[in-house]
């Protein structure tokens, strides 16, 4: 019938290589403290700078466009996780987690300093 396509497993979760660098996909996500160590140099994507300020409080202001009811909300938590698409928030408070689309975000506040990854910024020069 379908000649075994349903069983085949046509995606691997390995390491998609462009320009013999590495291009991070999904499943390449680290849940380690040392994700640092797993970001490449020349993308700072808001992904990543949640990534090293994971366990952080934050306050994630997003609009709804097509919402009538949520046109502007407001979400407050604990960064726990963060994808290309997604960001995943606990809030301690109320026992709620949260699963919010990045296509969704305004701006992200947070209640401390934001840990950086220096090597995303150009290095100062003295002269």
């Amino acid at each position: 019938m379908n000649n075994g396509y349903l069983n085949t497993n046509k995606f691997t979760n390995g390491a998609i290589f462009s320009n013999g660098m590495i291009t991070p996909n999904q499943t390449m996500a680290d849940t380690s403290e040392n994700v640092k160590e797993y970001i490449p140099n020349e993308q700072s994507y808001i992904e990543n700078i949640l990534r090293v300020n994971r366990g952080k409080r934050v306050s994630i202001y997003q609009s709804f466009p097509d919402s009538n009811e949520w046109r502007d909300k407001v979400f407050t938590g604990i960064v726990e996780q963060s994808g290309r698409d997604h960001i995943i928030l606990s809030d301690p408070t109320t026992g709620n987690w949260y699963l919010l689309l990045m296509i969704y975000v305004d701006y992200i506040k947070f209640d401390e300093e934001i840990n950086t990854v220096e090597q995303f910024y150009p290095q100062k020069t003295i002269a």
